[in-house]
């Protein structure tokens, strides 16, 4: 049974007005995906679009253009409603609804080269995106750029060989020989703002770190557990030793798993240390208390040392950073300008009040900064760059 023809025509009304809300989006979005299946419904839309584009033209928009690729051969994916929706309606165009509180963002990810050239009028300053940057600290103090460092053997620890691998990573191999330390020994890795690198640590277990991020880690795991200390936020896979359980420790926070995939946000300018499990299973422990998690599950220990479980997670928001994209759920301003901060290195301030809109959707990490600040321009939010100063205005 095809949908109340008077009600498709409403919300494309408000889509084209930038009126919808969140509820009349998926509704509309999931009108458009049954069409895809549907002649009749198809045709249906295509009817009361030219109707709508012949009586209340918007300029500047190429509504047949926006129409076709609303058609396109990327699906559409609906999310449950607590969930970011991955939009992809517009693959041809970045298009911006803004209802009265939350800005969505439309931005297809194999679309992000059609952003080049267009940044806001004031952005006279310009910053390149981050890229593999690290500096990685050995047990004796010394330093390695990982950057500027040749492929290949960088040094060893005891009795594992440091690697820079072709693809960039950085991998510890135990029992090349080397002679056996009296001592346990660390090795700390750092990225800078506007770096992120990966590592694979003696035991296999495989670590991304986000920017402004280091991860302190013995150069062989002895005892009885494989214990690591973060700061910043970082993505696990860990390698499966029951015998040894893996610890992360994070700003009063502890995470033990035995091999499981997790992601684990612990800046010190965030209100949450945000432990979000992707397989597996992890007991995450802080403050007075410590809570199991499972699969989709996220706990968020707070500046007071409250410890609380996030049933329905968005775990795809809380990796997107890994895959190369920022991605947000209902996000604030402030929230979004940290992930920019840190990723473009810049220091982010305030003139005037503070917009209380809130941001749906992703961008591209790859980009420079003008053209992340192009789109949200768009929702009525204005910057200026100053050096390596982003300045947020009314």
């Amino acid at each position: 049974m095809l949908p109340d023809p008077a009600r498709l025509h409403y919300l494309l009304e408000q889509y084209t007005a930038s009126n919808c809300s969140r509820q009349e989006l998926l509704e509309l979005l999931q009108a458009i995906d049954e069409a895809r299946q549907d002649e009749a419904l198809h045709s249906s839309l295509q009817t009361i679009w030219n109707t709508i584009s012949d009586t209340d033209p918007l300029p500047s928009i190429d509504k047949e253009k926006i129409f076709s690729n609303i058609f396109s051969t990327a699906p559409v994916h609906v999310l449950p409603r607590k969930r970011i929706i991955a939009w992809r309606v517009a693959s041809a165009a970045i298009v911006i609804l803004v209802s009265a509180s939350l800005a969505y963002l439309y931005l297809p990810r194999h679309s992000a080269q059609r952003l080049a050239g267009k940044s806001p009028k004031n952005i006279k300053d310009d910053r390149a995106p981050g890229g593999n940057k690290a500096i990685l600290t050995l047990a004796d103090g010394s330093n390695i750029v990982l950057d500027s460092a040749h492929n290949g053997a960088l040094t060893q620890q005891g009795n594992s060989k440091v690697i820079k691998l072709n693809s960039g990573q950085l991998a510890y191999q135990s029992g090349a020989g080397g002679p056996v330390p009296t001592g346990v020994q660390y090795n700390t890795i750092a990225t800078p703002r506007g770096g992120q690198y990966q590592v694979v640590l003696p035991d296999g277990t495989k670590v991304w770190l986000n920017a402004a991020s280091s991860l302190k880690f013995p150069a062989a795991f002895t005892g009885k557990q494989r214990r690591v200390e973060l700061t910043g936020e970082a993505y696990f896979e860990v390698a499966k030793n029951p015998s040894l359980p893996f610890i992360v420790h994070s700003a009063g926070s502890d995470v033990e798993v035995l091999g499981t995939s997790f992601n684990v946000n612990a800046y010190d300018d965030e209100e949450t240390i945000r432990t979000t499990l992707l397989e597996g299973s992890i007991n995450v422990s802080g403050g007075a208390g410590h809570t199991l998690l499972k699969p989709g599950q996220q706990a968020q220990l707070d500046r007071k040392g409250n410890l609380h479980l996030v049933s329905d997670a968005n775990t795809e928001e809380a990796i997107a950073w890994k895959n190369g994209y920022f991605q947000f759920d209902e996000a604030g301003i402030r929230v979004v300008m940290r992930q920019l901060s840190r990723w473009y290195d810049v220091e982010v301030s305030y003139e005037g009040p503070v917009t209380e809109r809130q941001f749906g959707g992703e961008m591209p990490r790859g980009v420079n900064l003008s053209e992340v600040l192009h789109i949200l321009e768009e929702s009525n939010v204005h910057f200026r760059i100053e050096g390596k100063k982003l300045i947020v205005t009314p």
